[in-house]
């Protein structure tokens, strides 16, 4: 692996349940330098599950402690209930004081303005979607808007997945329903133009919560009835905002050292199957190793081309 330049920042994708990839990812990073990731990265930025790691960094955790509490309370954050299995006839599949519980567990009393006065003082950028202003709202620890949240209810609003929790406050949800289900390109923006790092001393960790498999056949697609484009189209839209944030960090921001990791699943796994443990312990391990040798995400490759001379 590569040595990191001097400042350090860490992007992680929405994903839910697949966060155990990334924690698990991240403690092979830590054993491997030998230092907490609170004390590698300077910034961080999260989505979803990816605010849920960005505030346990923050809050001075391990990757590997963090990569336990998945362990511990996923499969009570996701609990398959009455209300879960009559799902869409319920407002939404599982109620948010599992989760909430587990967060208090985790972060405790702390409110977001903690993290930019702790002893490591963090940049922390916690993504929601705003439904009664039909906005992106970005939760920064030096905002005066947000200072004062609870960072318990900061993570809980990136984290309301539509149909999967109840909305925070009536009106916050995922913060992925945006543009910035991968906020790489918001860390490389922060970075550059808030912290006023320098490009060329900096270096920016994007990882990706699982790439999910393609299976559809062009018979299938003839046969869908309305019902069956639900997922394709979600996937889609996932799929094609990440690999555009990647795109926009790798054209517009080129002396940023920028590293995306991703792996592939060979099935596919929902952001709630938290019976899937082992197996998503394993693709973080694969992550892990990928981090650890450079083996970046092929997305890096697609890049706009110059087009060879012609007379026009």
């Amino acid at each position: 692996m590569k040595p990191f330049r001097k400042h350090v920042a860490l992007a992680v994708d929405g994903g839910g349940i697949r966060g155990v990839i990334v924690t698990r990812a991240l403690s092979i990073l830590e054993d491997h330098l030998g230092k907490p990731s609170y004390e590698i990265f300077r910034l961080l930025a999260g989505t979803s599950t990816g605010s849920i790691i960005s505030a346990g960094i923050a809050s001075g955790l391990f990757g590997m402690e963090l990569h336990r509490l998945y362990l511990e309370f996923g499969t009570t954050i996701f609990q398959k209930r009455l209300r879960s299995v009559l799902w869409p006839l319920t407002r939404y599949r599982y109620p948010q004081e599992p989760l909430r519980t587990a967060l208090k567990t985790v972060l405790g009393d702390r409110v977001v303005g903690d993290l930019w006065e702790s002893e490591f003082p963090m940049d922390v950028i916690i993504t929601t979607f705003d439904l009664v202003e039909n906005r992106t709202r970005f939760i920064k620890p030096f905002k005066e808007a947000y200072q004062d949240w609870s960072l318990v209810k900061a993570v809980l609003a990136s984290s309301a997945a539509p149909t999967f929790f109840p909305a925070v406050d009536g009106r916050f949800v995922d913060g992925g329903v945006g543009s910035y289900h991968n906020p790489a390109y918001l860390a490389a923006y922060e970075a550059s133009f808030v912290l006023g790092w320098d490009p060329a001393e900096t270096t920016l960790i994007s990882l990706g919560t699982g790439r999910v498999p393609h299976h559809l056949q062009p018979d299938q697609v003839k046969s869908f009835f309305a019902w069956d484009w639900i997922q394709p189209i979600l996937g889609a839209f996932m799929q094609s905002s990440d690999d555009q944030q990647i795109h926009l960090v790798d054209t517009f921001f080129e002396e940023i050292d920028f590293r995306r990791f991703q792996v592939d699943l060979k099935e596919p796994v929902g952001m709630d199957e938290a019976e899937k443990m082992e197996e998503l312990t394993a693709y973080g391990e694969e992550l892990g190793q990928k981090i650890l040798s450079d083996e970046m995400d092929e997305t890096l490759e697609i890049q706009a081309k110059r087009a060879p001379q012609v007379e026009w």
